[in-house]
């Protein structure tokens, strides 16, 4: 599973010109799963996100979680992220989860970051969405887990 993090003061998703998703201050998550991925990896990955220490103490130093700071998270499916560009001009996406895998593990990552943090909100899978954010810092991380 891989997840692009970046830290944002706001952020937003639109579906049709409708705000399906918004959040203040938090984590905008890009999220893709990988042939392979299972469950427990989409747990794994998200209990290292919610505990990653990249939001400021009173030092400015990155010392704090997203939960420390009651940060929201926006978590928008984006299969883009498997993208392998070392054949050719055409980014191949082979290693991306199939859809119907892809829409169950963004399903269950969801159903289980809203479990664990009170502020949780999406975009839509396989919609064409426009994601506006302001990046704080900016602070940007990609993240990889696996079985």
């Amino acid at each position: 599973m891989i997840a692009v993090l970046q830290r944002v003061s706001e952020a937003s998703v639109r579906v049709d010109g409708a705000v399906i998703g918004q959040i203040d201050a938090g984590l905008l998550v890009l999220l893709c799963a990988e042939k392979g991925d299972t469950e427990v990896v989409a747990d794994k990955m998200l209990a290292k996100m919610l505990k990653l220490r990249i939001f400021s103490d009173e030092a400015g130093k990155m010392n704090r979680s997203v939960q420390d700071v009651a940060g929201g998270l926006l978590v928008v499916s984006q299969f883009t992220l498997a993208a392998d560009v070392a054949g050719g001009n055409r980014p191949s996406f082979t290693q991306a989860a199939a859809p119907e895998d892809g829409r169950r593990l963004y399903a269950h990552f969801v159903a289980q970051a809203r479990a664990a943090h009170p502020v949780v909100q999406t975009g839509q899978f396989a919609a064409d969405m426009k994601v506006s954010l302001v990046n704080d810092g900016p602070i940007t991380i990609p993240m990889r887990m696996s079985a």
